[in-house]
């Protein structure tokens, strides 16, 4: 699986609206400067969250962005799926919607069950849970593994 660089700034900002939930709305420069997020690009990411019903935005002086529901209702995942779609996809396609024949039809229940595993995970973490340091038990037992740590 791969996080592109839109979902990765997407994420971050959502987990700075979420730090300074209680601060009021925050400018996308202020969010921009403080995650190190190039400007533009963060414009269309959080319109892009808007549109999906995760933040809500003020106009005038006092205004800026602010996140549409508390963070521990705003699961990594709906960040994610509302700029990249799909959390897993197989060539662009929703697993379901494919079938393999012979030898690879055994592809179809891994690419499922890679699915599960991803919306277990991704599903399972608020952004409460990030911006507060308390993962949960199951995502810090995976990430204490060493073997999780590097690359084969």
């Amino acid at each position: 699986m791969r996080i592109s660089a839109r979902a990765d700034y997407a994420v971050r900002a959502a987990l700075q609206l979420a730090a300074c939930q209680d601060d009021g709305p925050l400018k996308a420069e202020a969010i921009a400067d403080a995650q190190e997020i190039p400007h533009k690009f963060l414009e269309g990411i959080l319109n892009d969250m808007r549109r999906g019903g995760l933040v809500l935005s003020q106009r005038g002086g006092n205004g800026g962005y602010r996140l549409a529901r508390p963070a521990d209702l705003i699961s990594i995942a709906d960040v994610i799926r509302v700029v990249e779609g799909p959390l897993v996809s197989v060539r662009g396609v929703r697993p379901p919607e494919l079938a393999y024949s012979g030898p690879a039809e055994s592809l179809l229940p891994l690419w499922i069950a890679l699915r599960a595993n991803v919306r277990q995970i991704l599903e399972g973490v608020s952004l409460a849970d990030v911006a507060g340091a308390d993962l949960p038990t199951p995502v810090t037992e995976l990430a204490a593994d060493p073997a999780a740590w590097t690359n084969p």
